[in-house]
């Protein structure tokens, strides 16, 4: 398992036009071999920015890695542009890629994953 996550530290005032921007994103994730989830999480306020990260979670890295060079990333990522000046960040996106080693579920079973 494998897990990509992009942070995003968004100007204070522009939170609600970020949120609003990945609420209406069509995501194209879903029609890919290895996509297991999606999360757009909002972490906490500084005094300049709020933290945001988004965080798909994928049967493998090449799995995630099939998806960067898809179609479907080109389409996800085609409007992007149209966005620009409608959300100030503090810097662009930081990504993270994160191989799973050990995963538990909600009933405490647990694998380690290899």
């Amino acid at each position: 398992m494998y897990i990509a996550m992009n942070r995003f530290r968004v100007v204070p005032g522009f939170e609600e036009t970020f949120e609003e921007i990945w609420r209406n994103r069509e995501r194209h994730l879903s029609t890919l071999p290895g996509y297991l989830e999606f999360h757009m999480l909002k972490g906490p306020k500084a005094e300049d920015h709020t933290l945001y990260a988004s965080h798909t979670v994928w049967e493998s890295q090449e799995h995630f890695v099939a998806w960067t060079k898809s179609e479907q990333f080109r389409a996800a990522h085609a409007n992007a542009g149209a966005n620009r000046g409608k959300v100030e960040y503090l810097s662009g996106p930081h990504f993270e890629g994160f191989e799973v080693i050990i995963h538990e579920d909600k009933t405490g079973a647990r694998a380690e994953v290899a």
